[in-house]
């Protein structure tokens, strides 16, 4: 227990206690602030990542559609509600 008071009243003890204490909690870049940055990182990845894969997903419907004329017409009646002439278009909405 005597051993340990010494190195509490250490004064090389205390300074590197209250070093420790400060970055940990007091500095500008301290853990806290780091936990949550480290945190929008990973969200910040993950959409990275999504994004990445929509993106290539896009390409291969871009390239499917200018290669296939019967493609690029059933993506348009698909989406956009288009209609040949003389037809007529019946929308069904789910409730």
């Amino acid at each position: 227990m005597k051993n340990l008071l010494q190195v509490a009243k250490n004064k090389y003890f205390l300074v590197a206690a209250f070093f420790l204490i400060w970055i940990g909690f007091f500095d500008q870049n301290d853990w806290l602030s780091r936990r949550s940055i480290d945190k929008e990182i990973d969200k910040l990845e993950e959409d990275k990542a999504f994004f990445s894969a929509e993106v290539e997903r896009l390409k291969k419907e871009e390239k499917t559609l200018r290669e296939s004329d019967a493609e690029l017409e059933k993506y348009a009646r698909e989406q956009f509600y288009m209609k040949k002439e003389g037809e007529d278009l019946f929308v069904i909405v789910e409730e």
